[in-house]
């Protein structure tokens, strides 16, 4: 996956960090910080990126190593990461993708086919159809995802240049 520009959509003001808030969500369940969750949420919001399980399990260090998380804890992991409201998932080419959710502002994306980017963006057009929509069906929204899917223009310049007898030599 590739990175979001970091925070290019600037911060939301929370009264925790991530960390408490895990902690809080923890404590609620009667369940307990390991250095494992430790290990994990330190590294998930460091920056702010999108990833799937298994970029995040590249990242760690790897088996016998000091740090090192087993895949299913990871998996664990994130579930909790979502069911605490620190990170949304959804489901991108067949992957569940993840991307931080607390302390970061409504978004949606534009998907590219090709490289696999996502574009993060606001728009205040789009709240405002979504807001028009729901009233008249008399619908509460309690929240919205929108991801275009594309090709960037990036891939599209790249598909349009011809390669010349030159470009093999």
């Amino acid at each position: 996956m590739h990175p979001a520009e970091d925070s290019s959509l600037g911060n939301v003001r929370v009264s925790s960090s991530p960390l408490q808030r895990f902690e809080e969500y923890l404590h609620s369940r009667g369940m307990r910080m390991t250095q494992q969750r430790r290990l994990l949420i330190d590294h998930v919001f460091v920056r702010h990126q999108h990833f799937d399980a298994d970029t995040l399990i590249e990242q760690m260090p790897s088996s016998g190593q000091e740090g090192h998380v087993s895949r299913p804890t990871v998996y664990r992991t994130l579930n909790e990461f979502v069911d605490a409201g620190l990170l949304r998932r959804f489901q991108l080419g067949g992957r569940a993708v993840y991307e931080h959710d607390y302390g970061y502002p409504q978004h949606d994306h534009l998907h590219c086919l090709e490289c696999q980017k996502l574009i993060e963006f606001q728009s205040d057009e789009m709240l405002a159809l979504l807001t028009k929509v729901a009233r008249e069906h008399r619908f509460q929204v309690s929240g919205h995802r929108l991801i275009i899917s594309g090709v960037c223009e990036n891939c599209r310049h790249a598909k349009r240049r011809v390669r010349q007898p030159v470009d093999f030599v």
